[in-house]
């Protein structure tokens, strides 16, 4: 087959788009043109570096290791630069993602170039310098997926109806195609490439269970989408096995369970689940609402709302949703960590606001959870009555039964440090992410112990940016919560002086000192995690104590004023 013409596509790209004509025809014959089949390997970290490879159409994915993402190679880019320049091995080991073809230049013909025309010289040293530039300061992470295998396990799943849904949803940042296996089937990686050039998105949908087709599918896509039927028995998956061709590159893989209500129904989303092994991502899908939601999470362009700790105060969370409501704002992902969490694990529910108000009344007013006093063998209180709370409140939920992918952050202080919990029994820990140490007793599970996540991460900002949503709103407790006394000592009085003690003389409680020494190792890193928000909100609370649940009402009030200011005054998007 002769060789196409790729001048256009080598003006096109950083390493020889500078090159005269004379230098650009030298160069185009000294080029080699094949395919590289979707998830073959290009070459292996510490691979002699003999050649530099350019991107006609299809993708790469550039990996340390075996799956240690580091960045996207799309058509016109080019890859191996830096081992031309500096003459050492491999530094990575490069993947074809989908069907690709490349032009290879290798390290004689290049040097033959070169001494003919210096200038060659010059695009693939600026590259390899801002190559080597990325790796001082940090690779990028993966663009944003374009394109989606749909692949359903059975037959009665209504996969196109899905595809097409999907498509509508996804046109709000680009148009979208859908391709079957009759308008795919028999086509070359040139009509696919081309098809993906003029989309933002597409998706491949498999309805016929063509195996050819499907493996097709796989090939071309960035993201996996397996919609199931939730109420059907689960059933193993080609695409679960460990072993799979989908399983190469850095493909991510989302389970989609479809149910027959609004509701997830009880324990499904982990029968499905242990059909896999790695990492997977699994949403429920009752109406067009959560299709609207599926689309934004997988085209990375969700919205995500992080709850922080802080106890009574943290009640304000509630004032400012309802404002945030009020203005129309949607959230796709929920985080948080103590009362945060637990608020978080409501909104990520699909509770209603008003029912949610309702429910912290009797629970945390009326019910009183921290109010079982014990000898403090452990801890001030047992722990019993917060625990029933969160049982009475949350039943039997697991956490991946939750409408929204939702995690809470806890401490473990069996050496593991910040915990996130995505997975398990959604009362247990919400128990853990919010027992204060010295005020509530650890959770001891599994020969573990964990304590409040505000000791590590009270804002984990992070952890929802590393889960790769777009634009986060996080409601952070800065109200300023220092200790303050009055009293120059060394050790506490005699009992009958403190019974009888002076008014002007003031002493921090016992509570009180240990929820704030909760709080201080991780005021530090706060900064830094504010920052990693696209939305802060940091309602005034200097009147409201940590522990006094009886102010709830004057907290809600406060986020709900100092919120809705701030979008009467333009500030909030």
């Amino acid at each position: 087959m002769p060789m196409p013409d790729f001048s256009a596509l080598l003006r096109r790209s950083d390493v020889f788009g500078h090159l005269e004509d004379e230098a650009l025809a030298a160069l185009a014959s000294e080029l080699q043109w094949f395919s590289l089949p979707g998830g073959r390997t290009l070459f292996h970290q510490g691979d002699p570096a003999d050649a530099l490879y350019l991107v006609v159409s299809g993708s790469l994915g550039v990996f340390v290791g075996p799956t240690e993402w580091v960045r996207l190679v799309a058509a016109g880019d080019s890859v191996g630069e830096v081992g031309l320049i500096t003459g050492e091995g491999r530094q990575y080991t490069a993947r074809a993602l989908r069907d690709s073809e490349l032009l290879r230049l290798g390290r004689t013909a290049f040097e033959a170039v070169t001494r003919q025309h210096p200038q060659a010289m010059l695009g693939v040293a600026k590259v390899a310098i801002a190559r080597m530039q990325q790796r001082l300061e940090g690779e990028q992470g993966p663009d944003a997926p374009r394109t989606f295998a749909l692949l359903p396990a059975a037959p009665e799943v209504p996969a196109r109806s899905l595809a097409m849904q999907l498509a509508m949803e996804l046109e709000h940042w680009g148009n979208c195609i859908v391709i079957d296996a009759e308008h795919g089937a028999g086509r070359g990686s040139d009509w696919f490439a081309e098809r993906e050039a003029q989309a933002r998105f597409v998706i491949y949908l498999d309805s016929t269970g063509d195996p050819l087709w499907r493996q097709r599918c796989v090939r071309q896509a960035d993201v996996l989408l397996l919609p199931a039927m939730a109420a059907q028995p689960a059933r193993p998956w080609p695409e679960a096995t460990p072993m799979h061709p989908s399983r190469a590159g850095h493909r991510q893989r989302h389970l989609i369970l479809l149910h027959a209500g609004r509701q997830p129904e009880l324990g499904a989303a982990q029968r499905w689940r242990a059909e896999f092994s790695g990492e997977l991502h699994h949403h429920h899908v009752g109406g067009r609402a959560d299709i609207a939601r599926l689309a934004r999470l997988v085209s990375g362009n969700a919205r995500g709302l992080v709850l922080a700790g802080g106890g009574a105060r943290g009640v304000a969370h509630l004032g400012a949703l309802r404002a945030l409501n009020e203005a129309g704002h949607q959230f796709d992902a929920v985080g948080g960590t103590s009362i945060g969490a637990i608020i978080g694990a409501g909104v990520a529910a699909g509770w209603e606001l008003e029912a949610m108000v309702e429910s912290f009344h009797r629970d945390f007013v009326e019910g009183r959870p921290l109010s079982d006093w014990t000898l403090p063998m452990v801890a001030l209180t047992r722990g019993r009555r917060a625990a029933a709370m969160l049982r009475r409140s949350f039943g039997a939920l697991e956490i991946e039964d939750l409408l929204l992918p939702f995690f809470c952050v806890s401490t473990c202080l069996s050496g593991e440090g910040m915990v996130v919990h995505r997975r398990g029994p959604l009362w247990l820990w919400l128990r853990a992410s919010s027992a204060i140490p010295g005020v509530l007793p650890p959770v001891l599970h599994q020969g573990r112990v964990y304590v409040d996540g505000a000791l590590v991460d009270n804002l984990p900002t992070d952890v929802m940016a590393d889960d790769g949503i777009a634009h986060i709103t996080a409601i952070d407790i800065r109200a300023e919560i220092s200790l303050l006394t009055t009293a120059e000592e060394f050790a506490t009085p005699p009992w009958w002086q403190l019974l009888l003690r002076r008014q002007d003389i003031q002493r921090p409680g016992l509570v009180s000192t240990l929820v704030r020494a909760a709080m201080v190792n991780s005021e530090g890193p706060s900064e830094h995690r504010r920052e990693r928000a696209d939305l802060l909100l940091t309602p005034p609370l200097d009147h409201i104590g940590m522990l006094d649940w009886k102010d709830w009402q004057r907290a809600i009030e406060a986020g709900y004023l100092h919120t809705r200011k701030l979008l009467e005054e333009g500030a909030l998007p």
